[in-house]
């Protein structure tokens, strides 16, 4: 059902729509201002890894790539600070005018964040367009959301962002329009106008997102009624997620060489080797300097990772910046209330196939170093398949320490009160014993134990997760 927006709406999104679009034929200027080493030591909110220019710049032409823009030139640049007007100083934007005029440069991607009147300034010097990195992210995310969720927060983002822009989007907004009913004078601005229709539609889209949240509360409490275990991917764009995803669970979620090939949240159910059944659910990959509106908006959509059972952070070791790629996956997870927990969170090391031997033998070294911690990473390679049976028994290991082992006997003719065992819990071992009782071992979910017991009032605790020895 195509939905129709009132006339006001209508016409703000026919006038915002030529800012939001961007050819793929345009030639493109990648271009990455930033700070000395120095000043970005001390620059606030740094992680402890300082990130290479050269593996910055590749990222910012690797998102423009990502909407298939032509990338004529890539560059990056020195600054100590950056200038309120526009942001380079007065020397460096004649230096890249002069170069976008010679390569015929009909659009710069600048890789940081512009305020509105350094986007306008620079658009005025270098007579091109100009967006910034998350006017770019906002892009990708318009074009990649499928489902209704994601379209709705990627629209809301994209307002927010435009809100603030309005002065510099479009040409008609000096003109001024009649008042209202009884009320004189000039009346209400455009600029006014426009604002006020992009709260509205930012508000209409916060109740259809409430609505979409509510409902995927009911789809969470049905799970709830037969409860498995939530194992969320979580990790960098590009780190191999949604691959390792297909391989796990032999589902074709759209994998590709690319910087948020997926976005919309992806669950499916698999079995473990010895036949637990969990819930594995692909998210969106994080990314470094994700505008904050967008960890907003995407709030709802990780909200399987904020409730999952066990997190595996998929991390590309091939990456000559994994590290600082990990701190920028462990800054978000804390901004979503997530505490590094070693008894939740599984690190995973993927794209083994592309180490060399000396870097493979090296993270096998360093991960069996974390082996008696109990949180040693696994080396797994989502293409090849080498390292997944381990991570599946480890997630399996993961699961049992939070479910109690209970021995229990059951009388031959009792067929309902072992068709409830293998329905309910988890058979670990079955033994016959004389006169044909079945002696029988197993592990259950909390969830399910209150029911249990009050079934098998004879059932005999043999293990549980107060048995673990204290952190």
């Amino acid at each position: 059902m195509t939905e129709t927006l009132p006339p006001g709406e209508a016409r703000l999104q026919a006038k915002a729509a030529p800012e939001g679009e961007i050819a793929a034929a345009t030639r493109t200027l990648v271009l990455g201002p930033y700070l000395t080493r120095a000043a970005q030591r001390t620059a606030p909110g740094q992680t402890e890894t300082v990130r290479s220019d050269e593996a910055r710049l590749d990222e910012a032409v690797g998102l423009a790539a990502a909407i298939d823009l032509d990338v004529a030139r890539a560059i990056s640049v020195h600054i100590q600070r950056p200038r309120p007007s526009t942001y380079l100083g007065k020397g460096r934007v004649e230096e890249v005018a002069g170069l976008i005029k010679a390569e015929e440069i009909g659009l710069v991607v600048m890789d940081c964040a512009l305020s509105p009147v350094q986007q306008r300034n620079l658009e005025k010097a270098w007579g091109a367009k100009v967006i910034d990195r998350t006017g770019l992210i906002l892009e990708i995310f318009g074009r990649r959301a499928s489902t209704r969720e994601g379209t709705l927060q990627v629209e809301h983002a994209h307002l927010a962002y435009q809100k603030s822009r309005l002065v510099r989007s479009w040409t008609h907004l000096e003109r001024q329009r009649g008042g209202f009913g009884f009320l004189g004078g000039p009346g209400e601005t455009q600029i006014e106008a426009d604002r006020r229709m992009i709260q509205e539609r930012m508000t209409r889209i916060e109740r259809d997102l409430e609505a979409v949240t509510r409902t995927r509360g009911l789809h969470r409490k049905s799970r709830a009624r037969v409860p498995y275990p939530i194992v969320a991917l979580v990790g960098y764009t590009n780190a191999g997620k949604s691959t390792l995803f297909n391989a796990l669970t032999k589902a074709e979620v759209r994998a590709q060489d690319m910087l948020f090939a997926t976005l919309d949240p992806t669950a499916r159910a698999t079995k473990l080797p010895h036949g637990e059944t969990v819930i594995l659910s692909d998210t969106v990959g994080f990314i470094s300097d994700l505008p904050t509106s967008l960890i907003a908006a995407f709030r709802a959509t990780l909200e399987d990772v904020i409730e999952a059972d066990i997190l595996l952070h998929v991390r590309d070791v091939s990456h000559g910046d994994t590290q600082a790629q990990a701190e920028d996956v462990e800054g978000v997870l804390r901004e979503l209330g997530i505490e590094q927990d070693a008894e939740r969170i599984i690190e995973v090391w993927n794209k083994a196939d592309l180490l060399d031997e000396g870097e493979r033998t090296r993270l096998v070294n360093l991960s069996a170093a974390h082996r008696g911690a109990g949180a040693a990473p696994i080396l797994v390679s989502a293409l090849t398949g080498e390292g997944l049976p381990a991570l599946a028994e480890r997630i399996e290991a993961q699961v049992a320490r939070a479910r109690s082992t209970f021995a229990v006997t059951l009388p031959p003719e009792d067929g309902a009160a072992l068709n409830w065992l293998y329905e309910n819990a988890e058979v670990l071992d079955r033994q016959s014993e004389t006169g044909g009782a079945i002696a029988l071992t197993i592990r259950i979910a909390p969830e399910k134990e209150p029911r249990f017991l009050n079934r098998f009032v004879a059932a005999q605790r043999i293990g549980g997760p107060q048995d673990r020895p204290a952190a």
